[in-house]
């Protein structure tokens, strides 16, 4: 009788030990294999965004509040392109399957005033740092890259941390109206200068009007330089 129920408790023993080992394979197993529902959901975002995604942006997924954080495979994906909005089925370990929600926001890096800029100052690089903010925030008007802000000069005041409108900043005026200018007449070889007075601000390139102080005429005029314009005879 003592050699019986010593040898039946040796199986249960034994028993015990091959569950354990058993469900400490399974466990690690299913550890192995599961991934980041973050990671997962990113790249399937990122192909249903697919060509639509800006340059340089990356994906930020916020999943809902009590969202299991890992899993082996995304099932189903739905997600609305416009808002960022997702639902996906994570198939989790034993084939049981978990509905997460959240909403992926698309980002990108812009530049942004490290400080408040009045008009007519001229943006340095020191002025500006990178921030990233979502796409949707920024919107049509927002400048997106520093090299274009950089040497500008501001038309209406800019707030520091706030992206940069288009609108906001102009190339910089190289001649303030009612300042004297020289005005450069190039014919041929020969290239000719007078003094005048301008009519209007301008920068690069613009066209504005200008007082030939020898004739007393009104001519027309490119600006060129600081204070140096382009006339036309």
């Amino acid at each position: 009788m003592f050699w019986h129920m010593t040898r039946r408790i040796a199986e249960w023993i034994a028993l015990i030990v091959l569950v354990m080992l058993s469900v400490t394979f399974w466990t690690d197993f299913a550890q192995a294999s599961e991934d980041s529902v973050a990671l997962m959901i990113e790249e399937r975002a990122a192909a249903e965004l697919g060509a639509t995604l800006p340059d340089d942006s990356r994906i930020e997924i916020r999943l809902a509040a009590g969202a299991i954080e890992t899993g082996n495979f995304v099932q189903e994906f739905w997600m609305d392109p416009k808002t960022g909005q997702f639902i996906a089925n994570i198939m989790t370990d034993y084939g049981m399957p978990q509905r997460v929600w959240g909403v992926a926001v698309v980002t990108i890096e812009v530049p942004v005033p490290t400080r408040l800029i009045l008009p007519d100052e001229i943006i340095t690089a020191d002025d500006i740092t990178g921030v990233e903010m979502p796409v949707q925030r920024l919107g049509t008007f927002a400048v997106r890259s520093a090299e274009d802000v950089v040497g500008t000069q501001v038309r209406r005041m800019l707030a520091a941390g706030r992206p940069v409108p288009r609108q906001s900043i102009i190339p910089p005026k190289l001649v303030n109206r009612g300042e004297k200018v020289k005005i450069v007449f190039n014919q041929g070889g020969l290239s000719l200068t007078a003094k005048g007075r301008a009519m209007a601000d301008a920068h690069l390139g613009q066209e504005i009007r200008v007082v030939n102080l020898s004739s007393n005429k009104t001519i027309s005029a490119i600006a060129r330089a600081q204070g140096v314009v382009e006339g036309d005879r």
